[in-house]
């Protein structure tokens, strides 16, 4: 096992410290990581920067079972194993993939500016010009999703929906090239960092399909233990998108749900004030429960001195206003606690024994 620190001589004697960040070999992670390394670099010239792409068994395992334990919590799971090793000092992630209790020993500590967290409409070539409204019956839509599935077989009744796997590359080139899908269904964040905005027909208001907990937002996985590099990604947080997934991750662990349930969410900051409207629906989405509620999170930026490093959710911002992130929290917990008086937990364990049995 290497020592927790590293450091490079260059040719001139200078001896800089190096940072690793581990990251997934997909182009889309290879560019969030490459633009967290940028951001990086800018801020801390003197550091030494190595990324290091990791690959998985996950390739090699049946597509069923796959899809079973999910191709990103493999991926998940495996990059921090290099944390845990020292082999790697930070991991970034798309913050929609961490689970909203991370193994001990483990924080987020960067939440970056979230992009558009909603999802895009991208039409087969043949249907240019079209939207979901104006396609014809039956047309087949691809989505991985559970959670777009349900919201929009109730929204579009006309249209049917199907599974399509793999990363953009594949659903893209999966769409394009065969007749099987007249449109698929894919997060606009992720288009618009592959520089494919020009694909984009239409983006899903709330109105018709809210997002997933966290969609949009990079997040930084460090050790927890490693107060030195916690500060120093710590500077990259957003504070309304850190305040905004917090809520989201709290209404999300307290209702259990993880990507086998569908579970949407929407939060917007207005002033002073954190919205978040939260959502459950059964596969099909004609039973569902979906509440909005508010809370202030006015503070007077005074970041009170603590000396245990807190986590919420996952997320250790102690460079934040306690308040104001306690009370993203609450707000989570609170929403779902009324969706859950109102029979979430029967709506989402009919959809998780459905969804276990397919």
């Amino acid at each position: 096992m290497e020592g927790p620190y590293k450091y490079i001589r260059d040719g001139n004697g200078k001896v800089s410290r190096v940072i690793r960040i581990g990251t997934r070999k997909s182009q889309l992670a290879c560019i969030q990581t490459d633009s967290v390394a940028e951001k990086l670099k800018g801020l801390y010239p003197d550091v030494h920067i190595e990324i290091v792409g990791m690959t998985t068994t996950g390739d090699k395992i049946l597509d069923t079972a796959l899809s079973k334990i999910g191709e990103k919590s493999l991926f998940t799971k495996e990059l921090e194993t290099a944390l845990e090793r020292n082999e790697v000092d930070m991991v970034v992630h798309s913050l929609k993939d961490l689970p909203t209790a991370l193994p001990p020993g483990f924080t987020i500590g960067a939440v970056l500016k979230r992009e558009n967290p909603h999802d895009a409409v991208v039409l087969h070539p043949k249907n240019t010009g079209k939207s979901l409204d104006t396609l014809p019956n039956k047309s087949v839509i691809g989505t991985s999703s559970l959670r777009r599935a349900a919201q929009l077989k109730k929204r579009f009744p006309h249209l049917e929906f199907k599974d399509i796997r793999g990363n953009l590359n594949t659903r893209l080139k999966k769409l394009d090239e065969k007749d099987d899908f007249s449109a698929i269904i894919l997060a606009a964040a992720g288009l618009r960092r592959m520089g494919w905005e020009s694909r984009v027909s239409q983006i899903l208001g709330p109105e018709d399909c809210m997002y997933a907990v966290g969609q949009g937002a990079i997040a930084i996985e460090v050790r927890a233990k490693d107060k030195d590099i916690l500060e120093m990604v710590s500077v990259l947080h957003d504070p309304n998108t850190v305040l905004r997934c917090i809520a989201e991750r709290a209404f999300l662990r307290r209702l259990e749900g993880g990507c086998s349930v569908p579970v949407a969410v929407h939060t917007e900051v207005k002033g002073s004030q954190l919205y978040l409207t939260g959502a459950v629906y059964s596969l099909d989405g004609s039973d569902s429960l979906k509440e909005t509620m508010q809370t202030s999170i006015a503070s007077d930026n005074k970041v009170e001195e603590v000396d245990e490093w807190v986590q919420r959710v996952g997320v250790t911002a102690n460079n934040m206003p306690g308040p104001a992130q306690d009370a993203s929290e609450k707000l989570g917990l609170d929403l779902a606690n009324l969706l859950l008086s109102k029979g979430a937990k029967e709506i989402l364990t009919v959809a998780r024994e459905l969804n276990d049995a397919r």
